[in-house]
């Protein structure tokens, strides 16, 4: 099989004839878009062979300045999805698009709603992976102290960013992506408010930018951080779902009977990357292997690793352990 064909089958429910393999990570300032962006995509790709290619979107949302008070969230405006920062995702799309030829499928990332408000309270660090302790997210606790000084401006807020990320990823297909990778997090909701809360804001809204991405081949949701409600992602309408089934749980035996979409995942991006050996990444892959049985997965990490400080030579692991 080629990676195209790979992928489609695990989608199908049949098995490929090794797992599709794939993994990522955020690429350094300079590379998030223009010619930079689409060397580093293709370095990343061809260095491991990659059978899908998730596009990395540190592009941000279009918006000028930090929204310091919840009124200033009435700004907010409906986006036509092809504003300044999303057109240099949209560009880098197309040129992955023309220079992939068709060898991989690619979905390109996009942050729900919540996420989204978050880099617009207080302007992003730099990129690590995520921090799996929700109670210390500073941005969702602002976000929460807005909801409760009126909530009716930050459920308008919610809706106005899912609307504009919904046509944004309208604009994604039309540039050339097969799908999105939607990266949700419900335990900083849950951290704030409670567990309502996400069902109550979130919910509508992540299934309102899911829905433009209907025509997509290769729609995939990321799970960040410790899962709350996965059951209910579950029933999200995407083709395959990725969490930290290593090191956030819940592990992937857990969910194998009820699980709908293809699973994605069996490598701990926190521990087993930057500090174990190429031992410990083969082990992972053939345990994740084994939980599934004769249903097939897609091997991956659970979220973004740091390139400084996971070797090469474990990546290679991964790759030779799920082709052998």
């Amino acid at each position: 099989m080629n990676a195209v064909e790979r992928v489609q089958a695990v989608l199908a429910g049949r098995k490929p004839d090794h797992p599709p393999v794939s993994f990522w990570h955020h690429f350094q300032p300079d590379q998030f878009y223009g010619p930079a962006a689409v060397k580093a995509h293709l370095d990343h790709f061809e260095s491991f062979d990659l059978d899908f290619l998730k596009v990395m979107n540190d592009n941000g949302y279009p918006h000028q300045g930090l929204i310091e008070r919840v009124e200033q969230l009435e700004s907010l405006e409906v986006l036509s999805g092809d504003e300044p920062r999303f057109a240099r995702q949209l560009e880098l799309i197309t040129n992955l698009k023309r220079d992939l030829d068709g060898r991989v499928l690619m979905t390109t990332t996009v942050f729900n709603a919540w996420a989204t408000l978050r880099h617009l309270v207080r302007k992003p660090g730099k990129h690590k992976p995520p921090n799996l302790d929700a109670s210390e997210d500073v941005p969702s606790k602002r976000i929460f102290a807005f909801f409760e000084q009126n909530e009716r401006i930050v459920r308008t807020a919610v809706a106005t960013v899912a609307k504009s990320l919904a046509n944004f990823v309208r604009r994604c297909l039309d540039a050339g992506a097969d799908g999105v990778f939607m990266s949700v997090r419900d335990d900083w909701l849950h951290a704030v408010g409670g567990p309502q809360l996400y069902d109550g804001l979130l919910r509508p809204a992540d299934r309102e930018i899911l829905e433009a991405a209907a025509a997509g081949s290769l729609n995939m949701l990321h799970v960040c951080g410790r899962p709350v409600d996965l059951a209910a992602f579950g029933e999200y309408p995407v083709h395959a779902i990725n969490w930290a089934d290593r090191a956030a749980g819940p592990s992937i035996s857990d969910v194998i009977k009820w699980m709908k979409p293809a699973i994605c995942g069996g490598v701990d991006n926190l521990t087993t990357l930057p500090d174990g050996g190429q031992e410990d990444c083969e082990r992972e892959v053939r345990d994740a292997l084994e939980q599934t049985g004769d249903r097939p997965i897609m091997i991956s990490a659970g979220c973004t690793y740091d390139p400084q400080c996971v070797p090469k030579s474990n990546l290679e692991a991964i790759c030779r352990a799920a082709r052998s």
